[in-house]
Formats: structure tokens, C-alpha cells, sequence
């Protein structure tokens, strides 16, 4: 059986008595792409920090590799590439200089180190910009100068914090593209506030919460969890929409008063394949008008609002009200952000 690119087994990090991570334990295939998410506070970036060689464990182990990464770090590092999600570059320095100094630092002798910044330069689209220096360009090429400087030694896992964070529709989807040709190749571990960009970019995701895993495995599982809604919109008081929600005994029944008189309905867990028929049909009955008849598709958010799918029945309304909050903030174009370590490999 082949050894996975990431091991962590009962990873456990406390400072005094606040208990940062709490006995997570988790693995990364190799070759995969993988969505590392969690609120602020669920101990994501420490669980980076341990896994980049930059921070002790309480306990617990790490592999990266088959290494340990207390006992091998060096070893480790040479295996990774890491992206801080705010790249500590040099303004003064033009692309294609910092990229030399950063091969030399990676121990790459003269003649490879000049053949993988040209071929990083390539690949990360930054040709146009190779003889500029950093402080001119914008937080796109930033950004993928700093993936540049992760993939130069060829490392088998990339690891990138918040890559697409305040970066413009166009940028993302460009940076996206770069992630997910990076599959096969490299393992690649994203830490993201953005769940649309984990939908789109990762086959799998591990999500923390409160220093605990909550959720592990691939996307199409966990999106499986979610519960299956029609959403309707029907012209009527909002009174006598939500006993007819219920009398039509659909599912959990949510219904927000929206403007010109009509009612958006949700029914949550709509599992009966005939639900809009039956919904259409009933509101016709009454004379309402139905604007909207919607059946939604799942997302990841979707699981993570029920996260007793997971946890055998214990609430964590406040991960769901994050979740709801970083949808919100992504579409108004606010990504949240998070702290970075000081440097990268």
C-alpha cells in the first residue's frame, strides 16, 4: 500500500491551557488536491504551522512523506513548497532575480537552478513580467510569483494559503487553472475561507472546528450529506404560506416574507422525487402565484450546517454561521483572510 503524501495522527497542540488541536488526525493521498478549511480559531493555520516544520506539537504525530516532520524537518522541507498567503517578497527585487536567489537558497546548483526558473516563470505565467520588480506588479502576479518560488525544487507537495484571497474574478480563475494543473504531478493543500474556490479546485477537503476534525473525505461524499431543498416563491401572506408549508409535510419548512408580496419558501430534506410537482400543484389549487420553483443543488456548505452528520448529534451553529458568513463575504467580493507564518520554502 502506498504511503500517503500526509499523515497526521492524533495531532494535539495546546498553549497553557487553551487547547488548540484536539487529537486531529487526517491523510492526503499523493497526487490529490485537498481543501484545507476552518474559521478563524478552529486551529487550521497552527495545523499548517506544525505541518511546515514551522511550529512543535503537544503531541501527536506528523509525516510528510514517510518523515517525520519533528525528527526529519529538514528532510521535510526539501519535499515542500510552501505559499504564506501574504508572500513576504522583496518590492526591490526584480521576478526573475528573486526566483535566482531563491533556487540558490534551495540549493539548486547554478545550471538546473537557471533551467527551473525559466521553467516556473513559464508555468506560472509570469514571462511578461520577469524583469519587473515585485513592489510594481499587481497581487495577481504577486501571488503567482509566490507559487513560482513553491514549485522551483520540484517539490511533491505545494502547499498554499488562501492563493486566490483579494484577487479579481479574472486572477482567480487564472490562479485556479494553475492549482488544478499542478494535480497528478504535486499533492497540493489549500487553506481556504472560500468554499466555492474548495468546490472548484479539490477533489477532497478536511475541515476543522474548534480544534477538532469535523469532516474528512472526498467532496462528492461530503456534499452527499447535504439535504435535498425546494425553494418556491408564491404570492400570498406569509401566515397562510407557512401553514401550507407544513400541511404539505415536504421537510422543514423556512419561509422569509420577501418584497412585493411574495413569500420565499425553503423545504429543507424534499427527498419525495414528485416535491415541485406537488408544491406547483397545491399552490394552482389556491390561486397563488409562483413565481420561482427551484430544487438546489448541494454544496459544501450545505453538510457543514449539519454538522451532527458527523458529530453524533451535537450542534456547532457557530461553523454554520461561518459558513454562511464566507459565502456572504465572497459574494461582495470580501474574502476573509487569515494570519500567514513569517516565511516560506
Amino acid at each position: 500500500m502506498e504511503t500517503p503524501m500526509i499523515e497526521v495522527q492524533h495531532l494535539t497542540k495546546r498553549y497553557g491551557q487553551h487547547v488548540a488541536l484536539d487529537a486531529v488526525s487526517f491523510s492526503v493521498g499523493r497526487g490529490e488536491v485537498v481543501g484545507f478549511l476552518g474559521p478563524n480559531g478552529a486551529g487550521k493555520s497552527t495545523t499548517m504551522r506544525i505541518l511546515t516544520t514551522f511550529m512543535a506539537a503537544t503531541s501527536g504525530t506528523v509525516r510528510v512523506g514517510g518523515n517525520c516532520v519533528f525528527e526529519n524537518p529538514m528532510r521535510v522541507r526539501k519535499r515542500l513548497g510552501y505559499m504564506p498567503e501574504n508572500n513576504p517578497l522583496p518590492p526591490d527585487l526584480r521576478v526573475g532575480d528573486y526566483l535566482r536567489f531563491r533556487a540558490r537558497l534551495k540549493s539548486l546548483a547554478n545550471g538546473e537552478g537557471a533551467k527551473r526558473v525559466d521553467v516556473v516563470i513559464g508555468q506560472c505565467g509570469i514571462v511578461d513580467v520577469a524583469g519587473r520588480f515585485i513592489g510594481q506588479l499587481s497581487r495577481g502576479y504577486r501571488q503567482r510569483v509566490g507559487m513560482a518560488d513553491a514549485l522551483l525544487a520540484k517539490p511533491e507537495l505545494i502547499v498554499l494559503d488562501e492563493p486566490t484571497a483579494g484577487l479579481d474574478p479574472n486572477q482567480v480563475r487564472s490562479v485556479r487553472k494553475l492549482i488544478r494543473g499542478l494535480a497528478g504531478d504535486h499533492t497540493v493543500l489549500i487553506s481556504s475561507h472560500i468554499l466555492s474556490e474548495i468546490e472548484m479546485t479539490c477533489d477532497r477537503a478536511v475541515i476543522l472546528h474548534q480544534g477538532r476534525l469535523l469532516a474528512s473525505g472526498a467532496l462528492d461524499v461530503l456534499m452527499a450529506k447535504a439535504d435535498t431543498a425546494v425553494v418556491s416563491e408564491v404570492r400570498a401572506p406569509l401566515s397562510d404560506v407557512k401553514a401550507w408549508g407544513e400541511k404539505l409535510a415536504l421537510g422543514q419548512v423556512e419561509c422569509v416574507e420577501q418584497l412585493d408580496g411574495y413569500v420565499r419558501c425553503r423545504f429543507a430534506n424534499a427527498t419525495s422525487a414528485d416535491a415541485r410537482e406537488k408544491i406547483f400543484g397545491s399552490a394552482q389549487e389556491r390561486g397563488w402565484l409562483l413565481r420561482e420553483l427551484t430544487r438546489q443543488t448541494p454544496s459544501l456548505e450545505a453538510p457543514v450546517r449539519q454538522p451532527h452528520a458527523w458529530e453524533g448529534g451535537r450542534q456547532m451553529s457557530s461553523s454554520a454561521h461561518w459558513f454562511a458568513e464566507s459565502c456572504r463575504r465572497f459574494s461582495k467580493g470580501q474574502p476573509a483572510s487569515s494570519s500567514s507564518p513569517p516565511c516560506c520554502f
